[in-house]
């Protein structure tokens, strides 16, 4: 196992009727700005729970933040901040809000072009403090450091890291998720599961704990996640999916191991250019990624098969090729699709995505040696 330095400050307020928590967690005196996407949480009756408790408490809302967050939408927030005076942020919804506020609670604190916040992480002293009500788990933004942004005027989608935009508590209450439709629901489980494997499908290196912990939450999406589909009030399942989502990406199970993450950074270029849903991508992306690296990863697609899925038959490499079928058989019982075809899109995404990974001279991998030509072989299996 590697050597490593794990802090994670986040309060985690989890299960039924927790949104009055509210009440305590914001600063009695502070200028709160609600963030949020559409009309979903005042139709799920989340936005009337928060507008409740927050009653005698000065807040202001802002909405419109989309699937994808939108630098150019950040920036209308923040000049609202401004205006407002506003000196505390609350997220209400999925992973995009949160990394909307995320980079608004930085890019508040700072002068210049704020894009380079994303380009360059030049980050400010501080943040802008924000807690999160998480009405769509997936993205583990709700307690974690990380967030991507895209700026739709270039069509680039990027991510950045600092510990500065923790959020001070999370508010996790499972029935939230009860009205999710199904393709939200098929999202979120995928995203997570892909959020796992980026850190857990690698090379072995001693880490049996994180190991343990990964094939546990992948195990709990396998079980779940169908049947979040089929029964979408069930308490108990929504609350194992929107914990291991969580757990997904809070940090602990990256700690001390290589990671991968190819399967996003492919991902986010067929976003940005064709406006797939980001677990769309991942679906089409990850068998293709497990397929062309297969002899690398064959240690840890094993152990997954094994202890996942339950495969212990045939030679090395049929439990292997097991394994990844399995995988993407997963993803269509979730009903995603997993392959370019099924989203319109043939050789012309592939190059148009390849070429990007060209200009940049990007270089991915666990091993460093999945080049554009990788890349574009990687995408030619998934037609």
């Amino acid at each position: 196992m590697k050597n490593f330095t794990y802090s994670n400050p986040v309060k985690i307020i989890f299960g039924k009727n927790t949104i009055p928590a509210l009440a305590v967690e914001i600063p009695k005196n502070a200028r709160t700005l609600i963030l949020y996407g559409g009309g979903s949480i005042k139709r799920n009756g989340v936005y009337d729970q928060v507008i409740e408790t927050l009653n005698g408490k000065i807040h202001f809302e802002f909405s419109g933040i989309g699937a994808n967050p939108e630098y150019e939408t950040c920036l209308k927030a923040i000049e609202l901040i401004r205006e407002k005076n506003i000196d505390f942020l609350l997220a209400v919804g999925g992973g995009s809000v949160i990394d909307a506020t995320k980079f608004i609670a930085l890019a508040s604190q700072a002068e210049g072009d704020l894009w380079e916040i994303v380009t360059k992480y030049k980050y400010p002293y501080k943040a802008m403090p924000f807690g999160t009500v998480l009405t769509l788990p997936a993205t583990g933004s709700e307690m974690n450091c990380n967030a991507v942004i895209t700026k739709a005027e270039t069509h680039d989608k990027k991510s950045f890291n600092t510990p500065l935009v923790f959020p001070r508590f999370s508010i996790l209450d499972p029935e939230t998720t009860y009205s999710l439709p199904a393709r939200q629901i098929a999202n979120g489980v995928i995203d997570t599961f892909v959020h796992t494997t980026e850190q857990y499908l690698t090379y072995p290196v001693g880490g049996a704990l994180q190991d343990y912990f990964s094939e546990a939450i992948l195990k709990v999406l396998v079980k779940n996640g169908e049947q979040a589909l089929k029964v979408p009030k069930n308490y108990e399942v929504r609350a194992n999916l929107m914990w291991a989502s969580t757990w997904g990406l809070n940090g602990w199970i990256a700690q001390g191991v290589p990671e991968d993450w190819a399967t996003h950074m492919i991902g986010h270029e067929l976003t940005a250019f064709f406006g797939l849903d980001h677990a769309q991508t991942l679906a089409i992306v990850l068998p293709g990624v497990l397929d062309v690296m297969h002899e690398e990863k064959a240690d840890k697609l094993l152990q997954m098969g094994e202890r996942v899925f339950g495969i212990s038959e045939g030679n090395k490499e049929e439990r292997v090729f097991a394994a990844i079928h399995s995988v993407d058989s997963f993803f269509r019982g979730m009903g995603v699709g997993t392959h370019l075809s099924n989203y319109g899109l043939g050789k012309e995404a592939i190059d148009k995505v390849v070429e990007r990974f060209r200009e940049r001279g990007w270089i991915l991998g666990e091993h460093q040696n999945i080049t554009p030509e990788m890349v574009e072989k990687i995408l030619i299996k998934r037609l």
